[in-house]
């Protein structure tokens, strides 16, 4: 072995031999200066032409499915280091088709960049636990131990060494390669179906008792038939043709073909235990563009009435919405949300009339169940959606006494002008700034005025105002209070509100410290509305802040679950797991955020805290600096890069941003926890001691936040730590 644990290499520190190989070895290594863990690769003098191909070729790639460069050293290569297992055989169509999309997307990436991988298999190809695929090792025919390698199946590489040699390793080579000759990318393309034949079949297509038999096998027999679906069975035959010429040209019309096979169906019906349906956002096509919070409104509706039955899986609001617009097909739509009907729709409005257009489309083949159109009065709204939803119902088999029960409960109708205000106020609250909150309380009050006994807008000026208390927008008792007794009007009105209770139990959780009844409050919101996202994405929220880390991450989990695109649960999820110490997951959940919207403030502060919490405090300062420019400064982003930046050492910033905190403190509600969390991390204990005993006494929302593991108590007086207890255990 090269290298020893303990040992310097540049500013890295060897851990652990991960692989050696005629090649090269590979390590896992921690980088100094950063705190992360890497893997770093050492290549042996004779190959260093290949080790200087496989430098220019991982640096041409900037792919999320393939691994990250770091760093280069003379004889060494820095990547990211990837805690995941080798593709194995699936254990659903659906999951294989999945990971078979990523690797494709990869490949194609590479591909387009003019680089061919040749040594694709199994062991190259790393699924994360958060089923994120990872491919290894482009432009290096790698001779790493293989952890797949058994007696009875046994798997050799072999790598150039005079023109006519072939390359890659044996059971995964093409034809053209197993003869020495030109590999392209229509041998990665060969080599991708093999390994999607290994996936669906658990055994390898061509494996004999000798490398030598084999190569004679892959050029000259066919591989055993695939009980498979007919479509997904021909993508992987047509990978597997012997002559170039003969598969598919490009990854492109492989990802084409993958995505036909998931409108077979018994592709996608089988993995679904339940029926299930993703409503798309209504296309606005009135005259006023302002009429899109009505189209909005109606969609959303008819999502919240339809999650409400226990046997239908709906997809959520924002995971739903993310396809406004979309050039998705519909079997992208249903794969990417993983249902198996989508409902369309679009609406026009003009003064007292409404025209509502609708269309039932089952993804497993393209074809229209329903459609229907609605030219009504604006006062039959309510009916209409009834009329949508029974006819979902009937058409998806969803058990009638359910939804009978359910429409049955539906008791109140409102003003329809005070519906239409309570639907611009959701508008807003959807778009998640301060002034659009503020603006949303403003549209929620006119429904309560134009309607006094309309819950649901009482439970809307409940979640604006803990919006604005949460990210220390305004002075907690204030804007709490104003929420609790809104959420408790609401629960007076109508007290199977599964949103009243959900809105009542994040208050007695975030300001109270109340985790009990909290709880309670919770259960009975997810007895009433069991597959609502936002409500098990507060709850975990809540139970975080009870510091239950194991039910908040299950909690959270179940939110993202149930809405996959959205871009606060995925964030929020790592933050759950970094409080759990769960570092490597946190960063993907949160980078997940980040990629689903790079414009998020929201997703880039999440990424910071995970980052720093890992001790990858460079990073953690680009994400917040990221945050503060995206949100234009506001709060609570800009304390947290005063935060990152004295964690980083730059003490001069951190000061900076203090100032700027107590100059808009004259002016505005400034959290005093976000001044107190920077003077912890500049070490000025007197300071953080002040501002965090005044943020306790306001009872702050985040001042749970000083539990996380990246927040360095040491140097505070030991008072501080009978405040975390006291908040723990719920004690005013």
């Amino acid at each position: 072995m090269l290298y020893q644990p303990g040992d310097k290499l540049g500013p890295y520190t060897i851990q652990a031999l991960i692989g050696a190989g005629g090649m090269g070895e590979v390590f896992r290594a921690i980088d100094i200066r950063m705190g992360r863990t890497v893997a770093i690769k050492t290549i042996k003098e004779e190959h260093s032409d290949r080790f200087i191909r496989e430098i220019q070729a991982i640096a041409a790639l900037n792919h999320p499915n393939i691994c990250q460069l770091y760093d280069v050293g003379a004889n060494y290569l820095v990547m990211e280091f990837i805690e995941g297992s080798p593709v194995a055989p699936a254990e659903s169509i659906r999951k294989l088709l999945d990971l078979a999309l990523q690797i494709a997307d990869g490949l194609s990436a590479a591909h387009t960049a003019g680089i061919v991988h040749r040594d694709l298999k199994p062991d190259n190809i790393l699924v994360t636990r958060e089923g994120r695929v990872k491919i290894l090792d482009f432009g290096l025919a790698k001779s790493l131990r293989s952890a797949r390698a058994s007696a009875d199946a046994p798997t050799q590489t072999m790598g150039i060494t005079q023109s006519g040699t072939a390359v890659g390793t044996v059971n995964y080579m093409s034809p053209e390669q197993a003869k020495g000759q030109e590999a392209d990318p229509r041998s990665d393309i060969f080599a991708f179906g093999l390994v999607l034949y290994e996936m669906l079949s658990g055994r390898q297509a061509f494996s004999k008792n000798s490398p030598i038999e084999t190569m004679a096998a892959i050029v000259r027999d066919e591989p055993a038939p695939l009980d498979a679906p007919s479509r997904l069975s021909g993508v992987i035959s047509r990978c597997l043709c012997k002559s170039p010429a003969d598969r598919f040209q490009t990854m492109g019309e492989v990802r084409s073909a993958l995505e036909q096979a998931v409108l077979e169906q018994e592709v996608t019906i089988p993995a679904l235990d339940t029926p299930s349906i993703a409503v798309l956002p209504f296309a606005n096509l009135s005259a006023e563009k302002e009429n899109e919070y009505f189209a909005d409104g109606l969609a959303e509706d008819i999502i919240n009435g339809l999650t409400r039955l226990p046997n239908l899986k709906v997809a959520a609001r924002t995971s739903a919405f993310s396809f406004r617009q979309s050039a998705n097909s519909i079997a992208e739509i249903g794969r990417k949300l993983y249902v198996d009907h989508v409902l369309e729709g679009s609406i026009r409005k003009s003064m007292n009339r409404i025209r509502v257009t609708v269309q039932l489309v089952k993804v497993a083949d393209g074809f229209q169940l329903w459609s229907e159109r609605y030219d009504r009065e604006l006062t039959d709204v309510f009916a209409i959606q009834d009329d949508i939803s029974a006819a979902i119902v009937e058409r998806l088999k969803v058990d009638l006494t359910e939804y009978t029960r359910f429409r049955s409960a539906r008791q109140y109708i409102p003003d329809i002008d005070a519906y239409q205000a309570y639907l611009r106020g959701r508008f807003f609250w959807n778009k998640r700034t301060e002034l659009d909150f503020d603006r949303s309380i403003e549209y929620f009050n006119r429904a309560v005025s134009l309607d006094p006994q309309y819950a649901l807008a009482q439970v809307g000026i409940a979640d604006a105002c803990i919006m604005l208390g949460i990210f220390g927008l305004r002075q907690p008792q204030h804007i709490f209070d104003q929420a609790r007794s809104a959420a408790e009007t609401a629960l007076r009105m109508d007290n199977t509100s599964a949103e009243a209770h959900k809105a009542l139990g994040t208050v007695l959780g975030y300001y109270d410290w109340n985790w009990k009844g909290a709880e309670a409050a919770f259960q009975r919101a997810i007895e009433l509305d069991p597959n609502s996202a936002n409500t098990h994405f507060w709850y975990g929220a809540v139970l975080a802040g009870a510091q239950k880390r194991d039910q908040a991450i299950k909690e959270v989990q179940r939110a993202r679950d149930l809405d996959p695109l959205s871009v606060p649960v995925n964030g929020f999820l790592g933050r759950v797991y970094m409080q759990a110490r769960r570092y490597d997951e946190a960063v993907e959940a949160a980078t997940n955020a980040v990629e689903l919207d790079t414009a998020s403030p929201f997703a880039h502060w999440m990424l910071a805290f995970c980052l720093d919490a890992k001790n990858e405090l460079p990073a953690a300062l680009v994400e917040a600096e990221k945050a503060a420019a995206l949100s234009g400064g506001r709060q609570p982003f800009l304390a947290t890069l005063g935060y990152a930046h004295a964690r980083r050492g730059n003490r001069s910033e951190a000061e900076g941003v203090l100032e700027q905190l107590l100059l808009l403190s004259g002016a505005r509600y400034i959290s005093p926890y976000d001044i107190g969390v920077i003077h912890v991390a500049l070490g000025n204990a007197e300071l953080a001691m002040e501002w965090l005993l005044k943020a306790f006494q306001e009872r702050a929302a985040r001042i749970t936040q000083i539990t996380d593991p990246s927040f360095d108590v040491s140097i505070l007086d030991p008072q501080i730590r009978g405040l975390i207890e006291r908040i723990t255990e719920g004690v005013r």
